[in-house]
Parts: structure tokens; C-alpha cells; sequence
């Protein structure tokens, strides 16, 4: 089901965008990672990002939000995104937990061409518990987040407390 909240941006659920977990997870810390992609099937390849998430041992997932298509920023001359949010709970700390994410992106295809370029998948730590931290590889929270329609809007569909 698709509902258009503007001339821009249409909510998309589906099977498990949104989801929310009825088992409570041991693992200590919780992370909120955005996901975007608009190279081929995106909602299709979020299914299937689910699945394999859902089957890792390194993360539990708590709750996703509905799928936010949006226009591009940065680079326009591109089709539309998907974008949306998954909480996690994870036993890695936050460097760890980019590394993994880095996997799965490369796993599922992504290519690394020049900023804002088209991709399959994208996967951004947005949140990781409330660490503040200012590395080379990694800045939590993330820095623009509060200035994307793609983290800002799903963020209104979470139940959890993030």
C-alpha cells in the first residue's frame, strides 16, 4: 500500500516496513541505521535485507519504519529514493557495527562512485545509544540526520523509544 504525503514524498508499506518485534533482545546496545537505495528493485532488496539481517547473529531487529520514496539531494540528475529505518540491537560496539554494515552493503552490490551517486543499498548508522564520537571513520549521531526528510519522516512512523 502506498500513501502520498506530498507532491515529493509517498509512505510505502509493506510485509515487514513497517515491523515491530514481539521478543525482547539480550543484546546490550541499540543502534538506529538508515537504509536508502535507487538502483533497481529497492523495496525488493529491503525484503531481502530484512531476512538477512533477521538471521544474523550480531544483530536482533527491533523495529523498522514504513518505506519514505523521496526525491535525491546532492546529486539531482538521479530516480527517486527509498529510504527507511531499522532499530537494532546489537552486541558490536559502533566502529564494529560500521564495519559490518560496510559488509552488507557490499554484499548487496553497493559501488562506491562518487558522493550522493545511485546505489543499491546504502546503510547509515544514524543513532548508537547516545554516543557522541568525531572519528575519521565514523561521526554518531549521524551529522545531517536532522536535516533528511529520509531519516526525519520515518522517524514519526517508530513506536520504539530511540
Amino acid at each position: 500500500m502506498q500513501k502520498k504525503l506530498d507532491t515529493n514524498n509517498s509512505m510505502i508499506f509493506q510485509k515487514n516496513y513497517p515491523y515491530l518485534s514481539k521478543q525482547k533482545s539480550k543484546k546490550p546496545f541499540q543502534a538506529t541505521l538508515g537504509i536508502g537505495g535507487n538502483i533497481g528493485d529497492v523495496p525488493r532488496r529491503f525484503t531481502h535485507l530484512f531476512y538477512h539481517l533477521k538471521k544474523s547473529a550480531f544483530i536482533d531487529i527491533v523495529e523498522t519504519s514504513p518505506i519514505l520514496k523521496n526525491p535525491p539531494f546532492g546529486y539531482l540528475a538521479q530516480d527517486d529514493f527509498y529510504n527507511a529505518l531499522i532499530i537494532v540491537k546489537t552486541c558490536l560496539r559502533p566502529k564494529a557495527l560500521l564495519r559490518y554494515i560496510l559488509h552488507i552493503e557490499k554484499k548487496f552490490g553497493r559501488k562506491r562512485s562518487f558522493p550522493d551517486a545511485p546505489r543499491t543499498l546504502d546503510i547509515d548508522m544514524i543513532f548508537y545509544e547516545n554516543v557522541q564520537m568525531n572519528s575519521k571513520e565514523l561521526t554518531l549521531p549521524h551529522p545531517h540526520w536532522a536535516d533528511r526528510s529520509s531519516v526525519i519522516i520515518p522517524l514519526t512512523y517508530l513506536k520504539s523509544k530511540i
